[in-house]
């Protein structure tokens, strides 16, 4: 159940090992989630990221077959920078993603492989806080993510993922959504905030085409601000928020 919006968050479970994080984008966990997974990184705990594209259509003054493997290797170096070295690319589309089986399918596959224990995604509602629309892309995937945790643990469901090698895996014990409306447990941001900076820093050609402004400014101006406002929440202290699903 979620808590109201001026209730305290909790804090997030830290009885696990492995966590997944699955996302549209080159860019979506650094504008929030990174300080967590600082944080997470330096307890020793294992994370890494599965992304459903590659940004390719993420910026109108490069063609996608250039900017594609641009923003991957961003991606790459952004998570280093917090201390994640595997980084998945599964070739959807980007900007026409489809919710369905197929896209289920491959993060089924991913979870399957990973075996987390907790999954992370992003804002799989229509809009941000009922302000603005969100992405069809971040939609389907934080969608198909929720449903994903459950079907790796199905073998009957896509009974061709055995058949490959991966067997069923039925260990997320949650789901943390970032991003979202209504958030119910976070992180302490503080530890990981600089990392978290310069983690986003390294997308630093998205960051440009976004703004004219100095990118360590913006990045540093975004992260600071999210935080501090989920710091309300969490005793006053810079935070990351997650909407927790147990399962």
């Amino acid at each position: 159940m979620t808590q109201s919006r001026t209730s305290p968050l909790q804090l997030m479970p830290d009885d696990w090992r492995r966590a997944l994080a699955v996302v549209a984008h080159p860019d979506d966990l650094e504008y929030g989630c990174a300080a967590a997974i600082a944080a997470w990184t330096d307890a020793g705990r294992e994370v890494a990221y599965v992304l459903a594209t590659r940004g390719e259509a993420g910026i109108d003054t490069l063609e996608p077959e250039k900017c594609g493997p641009l923003r991957e290797r961003e991606q790459r170096a952004s998570a280093a920078v917090v201390g994640v070295s595997e980084v998945e690319f599964l070739d959807h589309r980007d900007g026409v993603i489809e919710y369905g089986t197929a896209l289920r399918r491959d993060i089924a596959a991913a979870i399957r492989r990973h075996r987390p224990e907790l999954v992370i995604t992003l804002n799989h509602r229509d809009t941000w806080d009922g302000a603005l629309w969100n992405t069809p892309d971040h939609v389907a995937v934080g969608r198909a993510t929720l449903d994903a945790a459950a079907d790796a643990g199905n073998r009957w469901i896509f009974p061709e993922l055995t058949e490959q090698g991966l067997e069923p895996w039925n260990g997320v014990r949650w789901v943390a959504v970032a991003g979202s409306a209504t958030p119910t447990h976070a992180v302490d941001a503080g530890p990981g905030l600089d990392r978290a900076v310069r983690s986003l820093l390294e997308h630093r050609t998205y960051i440009e085409a976004l703004t004219d402004g100095d990118p360590e400014s913006y990045a540093r101006d975004f992260l600071t601000s999210t935080a501090e406002a989920v710091g309300e929440r969490f005793g006053g202290k810079p935070a990351v928020a997650f909407e927790l699903f147990g399962r």
